[in-house]
C-alpha cells in the first residue's frame, strides 16, 4: 500500500525521529487521503502521526536487530534532500 514508505529497521545509525516522523506522516496521508490540511483535518491529522509514530519507535525499539540493512537509502539520508531541508530552513 505504501510503497514510497522506506524501510527504517536495521539501519546505521539508527533511525532518527525525524525519519520516523516522516514514515507515520506518509502512512496518514496514504490511508487518510488527505494531502492538506485544512482546519478541519489539521487535528485528527497531526493526532494520527503522534500516535504512529510513537507506536512505530517502540517497534523498532522491540524488534530483534536485522541480519541485512534496508536496500534503499531514507529520503530524509539523501544529501540532495538534505540540501532543500537546509534551503527552507535559511529562507525562513
Amino acid at each position: 500500500m505504501c510503497r514510497n514508505i522506506t524501510t527504517l529497521r536495521g539501519l546505521e545509525p539508527a533511525a532518527t525521529p525525524d525519519e520516523i516522523e516522516a514514515a507515520a506522516r506518509q502512512y496518514v496521508r496514504k490511508v487518510s487521503g488527505v494531502q492538506s490540511l485544512s482546519d478541519a483535518t489539521r487535528e485528527p491529522f497531526e493526532a494520527a502521526v503522534a500516535e504512529i509514530t510513537e507506536i512505530t519507535r517502540r517497534l523498532l525499539t522491540e524488534l530483534p536487530a536485522r541480519r541485512q540493512p534496508p536496500t534503499t537509502v531514507p529520503p530524509l539520508r539523501r544529501p540532495e534532500v538534505q540540501a532543500r531541508i537546509a534551503a527552507k530552513s535559511q529562507a525562513s
